[in-house]
């Protein structure tokens, strides 16, 4: 039996109304394929999958949140008021933690439960403001050094001056000759945090600006803003995430130095710099430490989380991560 007559026999067998001609569309011929996939989805989905950092990620949303509505508290006492003992007419001098001040007093008289969280809210204060200046000049100043052959010279010039001058000096002599305060604090430490940055970001254009994508836009015309915002510095999330995340507890550190040498905060405005400051000097005494205790616990806490919350979601934003 020849093919032919197989395939004649096949055809007379197949019932014809299952089939039918497929017609021409055009505008069908044009179609892409389609993905639903979303880089921030995926970053995130990647990111809950760590234990680790989701339970610090927890932790510091709570102590943020609860360091906001602490002072709206019922039965709160204020961080400056000195309480005295109605009883012998003395102040609540070193009283170790009880039922009316949780976290005890200070030599003063001073309930540390309130000095802690409002200095916790200061430091915070501090360290996001700092961040975010970081942030903005860092990569604004980075992005144009890496981007503008024009600039490299003039902008690397004046990194390596600024750079050489040590970090310490700086801080120290803008808090001498400025009057001491929070905005003070701040401004010295943005003086010195966008270097970094800015070389960071500096560093890692110059690795992808000349890929063919870039001069493809280049040849088109497309401005200079648009390429280093759209085609450069989407490639540099992680990293920028994973610095700013580091420069809120370096902030929170700097203000814990500047306090231990005595450069930081007036007394009076508490932080945890000044904290752990006065309970330094408590650290030989047993019966004392607790002053020193509660406010590195806190520091320990945001410092860590912050840290280990920025790698993780820095090894999430890598599309080589994402499935």
């Amino acid at each position: 039996m020849t093919s032919k007559k197989i395939m004649n026999d096949i055809t007379d067998n197949v019932d014809p109304s299952l089939f039918e001609f497929a017609e021409y569309d055009e505008s069908k011929s044009e179609l892409t394929g389609y993905s639903n996939y979303s880089f921030w989805r995926s970053t995130f989905q990647v990111f809950m999958k760590n234990k680790v950092a989701m339970a610090l990620l927890i932790l510091i949303v709570s102590v943020v949140l609860f360091t906001v509505i602490q002072p709206y508290l019922p039965n709160q006492k204020s961080p400056t008021q000195i309480y005295i003992n109605p009883d012998t007419g003395i102040q609540f001098r070193n009283v170790r933690p009880n039922d009316e001040f949780v976290f005890g007093t200070n030599s003063i008289g001073q309930d540390l439960w309130a000095r802690v969280w409002s200095g916790t809210r200061t430091s915070l204060f501090i360290g996001v403001s700092v961040a975010i200046f970081e942030a903005i000049v860092g990569i604004t100043i980075g992005a144009l050094w890496g981007y503008v052959r024009k600039l490299d010279a003039v902008i690397t010039e004046i990194y390596n001056v600024w750079d050489n001058i040590p970090t310490t000096v700086v801080l120290i002599i803008l808090t001498y000759i400025m009057k001491p305060s929070i905005s003070t604090i701040i401004f010295a430490m943005c003086m010195t945090g966008w270097l970094q940055m800015a070389r960071f970001v500096r560093n890692l254009i110059l690795i992808i600006r000349d890929r063919e994508y870039n001069l493809a836009s280049r040849c088109l015309g497309t401005p200079t803003s648009r390429i280093i915002t759209k085609n450069l510095l989407p490639y540099l999330v992680s990293v920028i995430m994973l610095r700013m995340a580091l420069a809120i507890p370096a902030a929170i550190g700097n203000e814990v130095f500047l306090s231990y040498i005595g450069m930081g905060l007036p007394i009076d405005i508490p932080s945890l710099g000044n904290l752990v400051n006065e309970g330094r000097a408590l650290m030989m005494d047993p019966n004392q430490r607790y002053q020193l205790f509660f406010p590195a616990v806190v520091i320990s806490v945001v410092t860590i989380s912050f840290y280990v919350i920025g790698n993780v979601f820095a090894d999430s934003a890598d599309p080589r991560n994402h499935v």
